[in-house]
């Protein structure tokens, strides 16, 4: 018997790669899908737990270009924030500065300095959607925005 000369095409090849992974997997006999099966902890295996407990997290994206073209300053989003952020949220947040980019509802692409601020509460806290609400909406109307972007996670947290 000779060997198929013929070639392959890449049905075959697929199928062949797919079959001798399998078998390495089986076998124990190397690469990554062995080595992967045996890294990820099985669920009678139990998992050292981080400590905390679950929160959620809210990142608001402050953008700070005016329609007519100037910016809210530094001095005047730290007063929006001592005024409004810190009452709502007394416990604490983070605030973060970049640039950020975004197409606006003319279809203009948007380039402008932004303020994040992640904040972080229990599931419990039941003010905190209003706050965040209140916060959005204030923020928009007092410096013409036209979004303030708003990103929901859940955390775990420990102090």
């Amino acid at each position: 018997m000779g060997r198929d000369t013929r070639p392959m095409t890449r049905m075959a090849i697929s199928r062949r790669t797919v079959v001798a992974a399998a078998a390495a997997a089986v076998l124990g006999l190397g690469g990554g899908v062995a080595a992967s099966a045996a890294s990820t902890p099985s669920p009678a295996t139990p998992a050292v737990q981080s400590p905390g407990e679950l929160w959620k997290r809210t990142e608001l994206f402050f953008g700070t270009g005016k329609p007519d073209g100037t910016e809210v300053t530094d001095p005047e989003f730290a007063a929006f924030a001592e005024r409004e952020i810190t009452p709502a949220f007394p416990d604490g947040f983070t605030r973060l500065d970049g640039t950020g980019q975004w197409r606006g509802g003319t279809g203009a692409i948007v380039r402008e300095h932004t303020h994040v601020i992640v904040l972080l509460y229990p599931f419990t806290d039941r003010d905190a959607e209003r706050e965040i609400e209140g916060l959005r909406a204030d923020y928009k109307k007092q410096f013409r925005q036209e979004s303030v972007l708003r990103s929901d996670s859940v955390e775990k947290v420990s102090f």
